[in-house]
């Protein structure tokens, strides 16, 4: 099995290489010529200027590729510029004239002063325009017709697409913005993984065929004002849970998207400032690493990060089952800022043990993040959480403290019964120059039943990581990354119900850009003592992912 799961990562890159397409550059913040400096500079970017190199001795302007400030062109401008006022944009309101200029920039500016005048004229203050500035002009007229018959003529060009842009554009306030992952992915081992008190191997074989999956996101951004910001994201997918495959959440991927291709509102929510210092997030459908930063830069993405999903954020404070969030940034300086927010996982519901505000599942959270020089982040998390509990109707209610990537213990200690938890966790990331990535965390969930016959019972669930990425290793923009851990692991006070043993979970992964929009991810991670239970076989899953962004 082994075999053939590494002879198809080592073709896969083959055959998805062939299906890359380049795509065609937009067109964009395409804008008229007016009469100022600065607009006049947006047009020079558009002119094939010869390079510039060393002038031999000449007679006429024509035969220059480049307007020196020496020539007498150039100081005849310049006095039109002087006297006229024909060309403005520098923050001083000067003409600076001892820079040298493309044909195509001089030709800007003198249309630019062949407007003033004939402006001047229109007005009736043609004596204001000497006979001598008059001679002046018809002369530079003559010298550069052709140059100013090419900028007139891309003037008019860019009329017209800017004409047919504003026409045709999507919207003014909205953005658009895609990914979609391929992906090759097999879980491989022995028997699947028990829980503490089950029989190694009663579950059978793992489930170790190979997957060829998908999943596709659509980002709309859309702001009103320019510093708001409105995000709208519809998702479709069918990569699925290999706990079921496997007999551990360890073993899930960071990437999944169980809905069978079918497309669904993925993320829905608000930004917007309140003063300098803070910023207000509002979310009818959202994640708390939406806008609390997870401290983890290398490898959060869900789309370029880490493989496994253990490896992509604290699961003890940033996987609180949330949905509906309100919260807010404050920055109190450049370098220290606090993250505030309350959540619930069932707020759209008026039923009992739901709802926004109730006596339904909820969790509120405190962040103090430091800028520790311009390389060293460090973030310091508390949360409170709430779980209702229920008779089974409702999973939704029931308590999860390992954000779904440990043991069953360490997800719910005590059962279906009403849970609180007191969150803690602690995170740093470091960069060594612009080549080495160095991050780690450290959570403990400290819970106790509310209900039933175990309440009063406390349980500490930990769990900790740490990674390393050594980046542009080979190519701009690569990563080898390397992880290891403890998945979360429950110490449970009263019914000697504890995890017994201990499982680590290590990745390594290369992630390396094809282009600007795709990325290929080959990578492997390893579950060792799955469900911290040191009978279990080992879990392995290999991944190959690729990623296109649009």
């Amino acid at each position: 099995m082994s075999q053939v799961f590494w002879k198809s990562l080592l073709a896969a890159p083959a055959v998805l290489g062939y299906a890359l397409v380049a795509s065609n550059a937009a067109i964009a913040n395409e804008v008229s010529a007016q009469t100022s400096l600065t607009e006049v500079q947006s047009v020079a970017e558009l002119a094939q200027a010869t390079p510039a190199t060393s002038l031999d001795q000449v007679t006429s302007v024509s035969q220059l590729s480049d307007v020196q400030p020496t020539d007498w062109a150039f100081q005849a401008l310049q006095s039109l510029v002087e006297r006229y006022g024909c060309i403005a944009g520098y923050p001083d309101g000067t003409y600076r004239g001892n820079r040298a200029m493309t044909r195509y920039e001089f030709a800007a500016g003198l249309n630019a002063c062949l407007d003033r005048v004939n402006e001047l004229i229109a007005a009736g203050t043609a004596d204001l325009a000497t006979r001598e500035d008059l001679a002046t002009l018809q002369r530079l007229q003559e010298e550069f017709a052709a140059e100013l018959a090419t900028l007139r003529g891309r003037v008019d060009s860019l009329e017209a697409r800017t004409a047919e842009l504003e026409a045709n554009q999507f919207s003014t306030t909205t953005k658009l913005a895609g990914e979609a992952i391929f992906s090759l992915a097999a879980p491989f081992g022995d028997d699947k993984a028990v829980q503490r008190g089950e029989a190694a191997g009663a579950d059978g074989d793992l489930d170790d065929n190979i997957v060829f999956e998908d999943r596709v996101r659509l980002t709309l951004n859309t702001s009103f004002n320019g510093r708001d910001l409105l995000r709208t994201r519809l998702e479709a997918g069918n990569a699925s849970d290999f706990s079921d495959a496997t007999g551990t959440e360890s073993a899930r991927r960071g990437y999944e998207a169980d809905n069978g291709n079918d497309i669904e509102l993925d993320r829905l929510w608000y930004r917007f400032p309140l003063g300098d210092k803070t910023r207000v997030f509002v979310a009818p459908v959202g994640e708390i690493d939406d806008f609390v930063s997870v401290n983890n830069p290398t490898f959060e993405s869900s789309g370029t990060g880490a493989l496994n999903r253990f490896f992509r954020r604290n699961p003890a404070v940033y996987r609180l089952g949330e949905e509906q969030i309100v919260g807010a940034n404050i920055n109190f300086s450049d370098n220290i800022g606090i993250d505030v927010a309350y959540m619930t996982g069932d707020g759209e519901s008026p039923a009992q043990e739901q709802g926004f505000i109730g006596d339904g599942n909820y969790s509120a959270l405190a962040q103090l993040n430091f800028g520790l020089g311009q390389n060293l982040d460090l973030a310091l998390t508390y949360a409170h959480s709430y779980y209702a509990g229920g008779d089974g109707d409702d999973p939704e209610t029931f308590a999860n403290l390992s954000g779904s990537t440990g043991s069953d213990i360490a997800k719910r200690p005590f059962g279906q019964v009403a849970t609180t938890a007191d969150r803690f966790g602690a995170s740093v990331n470091y960069k060594l120059g612009n080549k080495v990535s160095i991050g780690g965390w450290g959570g403990l969930v400290l819970a106790e039943a509310q209900s039933g016959p175990q309440e009063g019972d406390s349980a500490d669930v930990w769990n900790w990581a740490v990674n390393l990425g050594l980046l542009d290793l080979g190519k701009e923009g690569s990563v080898l990354g390397f992880m290891f851990g403890m998945p979360p692991k429950a110490y449970v006070d009263g019914n000697n119900n504890d995890d017994p043993d201990t499982s680590y979970v290590a990745e390594l992964q290369y992630r390396f850009p094809v282009g600007e929009n795709v990325v290929i991810t080959p990578g492997a991670y390893v579950v060792f003592n799955p469900n911290h239970v040191n009978d279990n076989d080992d879990v392995w899953v290999g991944v190959l992912r690729t990623t296109f962004k649009f």
